[in-house]
């Protein structure tokens, strides 16, 4: 699949090489030295047909490529978005024995069911009708052997980055055992309806308050393990911009929209989805984005959600010293770098792309730098942060589909320092205070009974006292109760300040 990709330029764009080591052009050229190259003029479609056969691990890899028509150019990611929806589907019968082998009775909620409207590497999706409500329904049903042929191709990945970790020693910095496990836990969980079920649930939750952005809602009792019941929504693929040229959908403004989207759902619930490619976009009449698969959703805990907002922020304000401080700090880049050196190179790749047309930036060049730093200064591969990346490039690609001008700097400023300020600043000092009021006079109220037990225990081992001596520790002890009381009671009075500020 690799040296597929490279031979037709797709996997980086051609200029990555221009300046990228000599060891590495002359590996690219090794590596490719008996790969197909496809005419210019067809490529992107053979490339297609190539990649459906391969299996669903590497159509994945494929649909993100299909993102990016700013690396492997517009003609190609254009023919890539075949792989995203238009997939041949899988016959009646066996959509009625999965159906039928799923569900108590399928036919007490879904009626009227279409022909598959969308099949791509792992499910196909068709149109219904509620048997008692008439509303339309989305049914998605797992292609079937899926998950052994996913499975099987997991290994393989396994393998070979066992076999890099242990005769290359210079990939371990990568950490591709690792990265490949991350990839399986999250293409696995798209091989559980029942999970995509639960991350709708919990996205529709989350994003309540959200005017521009939703989830279909979930049907439960036509839910199981290999089907999925949903509303059905109407509204205009994110892959099909002239169509929402046509209905009069400002291109700039829903390029902004979308990555502002994304970037909420990271800092604010740390719970996002994690494959936002056109096919699982759909731009409503009203501009509202709305997404149709959460089959892969990544999280984010408290301190990652921080590192990547100072991050983002330390690009956006240009402090690299401090943006290279974060980076330390986080154990991305280990402490005995010089921060001043890395804050330097860090300036070396963010100031050439800042206040220019995203059109005439090379990402080949970026890349390229970017893949120097990370060796020179010992850059560790994050697992836990490979969902992140990857949508966001994903994102990214989306919203430049939309605008190629967009300023991603710009549609971020505010929303990320922002979140800094809540997240880091006096007021959530005093959230987090509101957060363990309670908590803290629970255990206050508790720890008179607490201490003389533990008082009652001493005496026990001692096997001698007088009376005196009992008398001091109660009143020691009533006197730090009363003392953790107080404290108790300045956390509440803080909390009390914080909901009125």
């Amino acid at each position: 699949m690799a040296r597929l990709l490279l031979a037709q330029d797709a996997l980086l764009p051609p200029d990555f090489f221009t300046d990228a080591p000599r060891r590495v052009r002359l590996a690219r050229r090794l590596f490719t030295l008996f790969a197909p190259r496809f005419r210019e003029d067809n490529r992107g479609r053979k490339l297609s047909d190539r990649i459906r056969k391969l299996g669903p691990t590497y159509i994945k890899l494929g649909q993100f490529l299909a993102t990016r028509p700013d690396i492997i150019g517009p003609a190609m990611a254009h023919d890539l978005t075949f792989l995203q929806d238009r997939l041949p589907p899988f016959s009646e019968a066996k959509v009625q024995r999965i159906l039928a082998a799923e569900l108590d009775n399928p036919q007490a909620i879904i009626s009227q069911l279409s022909e598959p409207i969308a099949a791509a590497s792992v499910a196909q999706v068709h149109q219904a009708v509620h048997a008692e409500t008439g509303e339309k329904l989305a049914v998605k049903i797992l292609r079937p052997g899926v998950e052994t042929r996913l499975a099987a191709e997991l290994a393989l990945l396994a393998r070979l980055a066992h076999w890099a970790e242990k005769y290359f020693p210079i990939t371990r910095r990568l950490r591709p055992v690792d990265s490949v496990e991350t990839l399986a836990r999250s293409i696995n969980g798209e091989t559980d309806l029942r999970m995509e079920a639960a991350a709708l649930s919990e996205m529709a939750e989350n994003i309540g308050g959200m005017k521009d952005f939703r989830v279909p809602s979930l049907y439960w009792e036509a839910s199981g393990r290999r089907v999925l019941t949903m509303q059905w929504v109407d509204g205009i693929k994110a892959s099909d911009v002239d169509a929402l040229r046509a209905a009069g959908h400002d291109m700039s403004q829903l390029a902004v929209r979308l990555l502002q989207i994304f970037l909420t759902l990271v800092l604010h619930d740390g719970f996002f989805h994690a494959d936002m490619h056109q096919g699982n976009l759909l731009i409503g009449e009203d501009g509202t984005i709305i997404a149709i698969d959460l089959g892969i959703c990544g999280r984010l805990d408290n301190d990652s959600r921080r590192f990547l907002a100072e991050i983002l922020h330390g690009f956006i304000t240009r402090d690299y010293k401090k943006l290279a401080q974060v980076h330390i700090e986080a154990g991305y880049v280990p402490d005995h770098h010089d921060v001043h050196e890395f804050a330097q190179a860090l300036r070396a790749v963010g100031e050439p792309i800042r206040d220019r047309d995203a059109d005439d930036i090379s990402m080949g060049r970026v890349l390229a730098q970017l893949f120097a730093i990370t060796e020179q200064f010992d850059m560790v591969t994050q697992p836990q942060l490979l969902l992140l990346q990857k949508t966001m490039v994903t994102v990214e690609g989306v919203a430049r589909s939309f605008d190629p001008k967009v300023n991603i700097w710009d549609a971020s400023e505010k929303l990320v320092g922002d979140w800094l300020k809540k997240s880091i600043g006096p007021q959530a000092v005093l959230q987090d205070m509101a957060d363990n009021a309670g908590r803290t006079l629970r255990m206050v109220q508790r720890l008179p009974d607490t201490l003389q037990e533990l008082e009652r225990g001493a005496k026990a081992v001692q096997h001698m006292g007088q009376q005196s001596s009992d008398d001091r520790p109660a009143k020691t002890s009533d006197r730090l109760a009363r003392v953790l009381g107080l404290s108790a009671l300045g956390l509440a009075l803080a909390a009390l300040v914080y909901r009125f500020l």
